[in-house]
């Protein structure tokens, strides 16, 4: 369990750190998916609280960083 959590640990570092923010997302993203697969597995009902975090993650990683800005927004939406 420690070991789990130095992984997390180091993948919130990487993502709070706005040059590796984008990989520290995508690491982050793996973690969560293991979470809920763990999750589901075990049936569990809880198990779209993870997918939720990612959901906010990465909506606040595209608040905040314009390269995924451009990436996840629409052309239609550009002026």
């Amino acid at each position: 369990v420690v070991t789990i959590g130095w992984v997390e640990l180091v993948c919130l570092l990487a993502y709070v750190i706005p040059r590796t923010a984008p990989m520290g997302a995508l690491l982050l993203t793996g973690y969560l998916g293991g979470a809920t697969a763990t999750q589901v597995r075990v049936e569990d009902p809880w198990f779209l609280f993870p997918i939720a975090v990612g959901v906010l993650m990465w909506g606040a990683l595209w608040l905040r960083d314009p390269r995924i800005a451009a990436v996840f927004t629409p052309a239609c939406f550009t002026t």
